[in-house]
């Protein structure tokens, strides 16, 4: 799913509202983002991983399956999914500025259900926040910033901004190559 906004077929519509539903729904991107770390799975494996009710497991499944953000790799019983790479870039008519959804994104708002961490930034500075918080996380591991820089550009408390790349790290070291 690696499209940019300037097509005109109607693809990047429909991917950005498939991805938009990760972004707002934690459990579902939770799924993604176990997906996406394993390379894939059956429905069985992500129940005991992720703790979800048979019905529910599937009721997700096939939802992202329908979304297009997972596919089948096996369609034998046990049938076994893998997650679509995610590199969404939408440019704002307004202001030309570009915003970027990935995999790692997806992946951090996942984690909102279970770290208190990332769900109160989402709460505090909304998804794109985080996204913002998840470049300046990337950058830090890779030497070219301090919680400090960020917390400068950012008008926000230096505690606050450690709290959050503190968080973002598992995602980092997860995704990015050569962290």
């Amino acid at each position: 799913m690696s499209r940019t906004s300037n097509r005109a077929d109607g693809a990047v519509v429909r991917d950005f509202l498939s991805v938009a539903d990760l972004l707002e729904d934690p459990q579902l991107a939770r799924l993604y983002a176990a997906l996406a770390r394993s390379g894939e799975a059956t429905v069985q494996e992500l129940m005991t991983d992720l703790d979800l009710a048979q019905g529910t497991a599937y009721a997700y499944v096939n939802r992202l399956v329908d979304a297009g953000v997972i596919e089948t790799v096996r369609d034998e019983q046990p049938r076994t999914y893998a997650a679509c790479d995610i590199d969404l870039t939408l440019t704002s008519s307004e202001d030309a500025q570009e915003y970027t959804i990935t995999s790692a994104l997806v992946d951090a708002v996942g984690r909102r259900e279970t770290d208190d961490d990332i769900d109160t930034y989402i709460d505090r500075h909304g998804i794109d926040g985080l996204a913002t918080a998840l470049t300046y996380a990337v950058d830090r591991e890779r030497g070219e910033v301090t919680h400090r820089t960020m917390a400068d550009d950012l008008d926000m408390s230096p505690l606050a901004a450690e709290i959050i790349l503190q968080a973002l790290r598992p995602v980092v070291v997860e995704y990015f190559d050569g962290i």
